[in-house]
């Protein structure tokens, strides 16, 4: 599978980068809808997304180059090839929380609530971004046979591209890919729900997605890890635990208090 889709002048553009970008765009677009109903200006919303994505993208490939820096220590100019891979999704995720709790604070704002907006869109991102580890040829599970993929029923192209170095390969990234945009239509339901309460969609997305990585990263064959252990699962688990921890605070407010569609329980923010 070529990872770059042409050539001018020397530049690459590189599949990877393209779907990250239309992963990007499309989630700010739908934050943004969903922000609209609540009378959230676009420009907030705008520069939440602007920062949290571009911090996000820094966290990721600092995130990866730190466990893999056996490596980079001996190539220091390839940190900054991230065309050619290396985005660890937990390291974006963190950088992007915090980056946002930041903006949040700054704008005295209510983190959550927010939270609640981006989470939901946020596996459909996820669902396209995956599609680029596709064609740079990572991201993929334990070797496999031509037989094995072939009674999955999944398109040639697929199993063709799962062909690496003489091997076949599991396809976990359209696994995750595939999960990830169930969860997306799981979440747009949800945060319908009439007495849903706000922090349910970011408690549900963490549990939702950290279930999802643990189980994925058991087939993974380039994992990070530390001491021993898969990064991806540790940081998982945490998630799962953290959402957990929001859904039995919110079990213990009203009914009625705190509700995620009460348009009259957001932020009258001055931006």
């Amino acid at each position: 599978m070529d990872p770059v889709i042409t050539t001018i002048g020397g530049f690459e553009l590189r599949w990877y980068a393209v779907l990250i970008l239309i992963a990007a765009f499309i989630a700010i677009f739908l934050v943004n809808q969903e922000a609209k109903k609540y009378n959230v200006k676009f420009d907030f919303v705008f520069n939440m997304c602007f920062w949290g994505i571009i911090m996000g993208l820094v966290g990721a490939r600092l995130y990866y180059v730190l466990f893999n820096w056996s490596y980079y220590s001996s190539h220091l100019v390839e940190i900054i090839q991230i065309w050619k891979g290396g985005l660890a999704i937990h390291g974006g995720i963190i950088a992007g929380l915090l980056t946002i709790i930041a903006y949040c604070a700054k704008y005295h704002a209510r983190t959550i609530r927010y939270l609640d907006f981006i989470c939901a869109a946020l596996p459909l991102a996820q669902a396209i971004g995956r599609w680029g580890n596709f064609f740079n040829s990572e991201a993929h599970g334990a070797a496999t046979t031509l037989e094995h993929l072939q009674k999955l029923h999944i398109p040639d192209f697929i199993i063709k591209g799962m062909y690496i170095e003489g091997v076949y390969y599991t396809p976990t990234f359209l696994y995750e890919s595939i999960f990830c945009f169930i969860l997306f239509i799981v979440l747009m339901i949800v945060r319908r729900g009439r007495y849903r309460k706000v922090g349910s969609v970011t408690a549900l997305y963490m549990i939702g997605y950290g279930v999802l990585r643990f189980f994925i990263e058991i087939s993974r064959t380039d994992a990070l890890k530390l001491a021993g252990f898969k990064v991806a699962q540790i940081v998982s688990i945490i998630m799962v635990i953290a959402g957990i921890c929001i859904i039995y605070d919110n079990m213990k407010k009203g009914r009625f208090e705190d509700l995620y569609n009460d348009k009259n329980n957001i932020d009258k923010i001055q931006f």
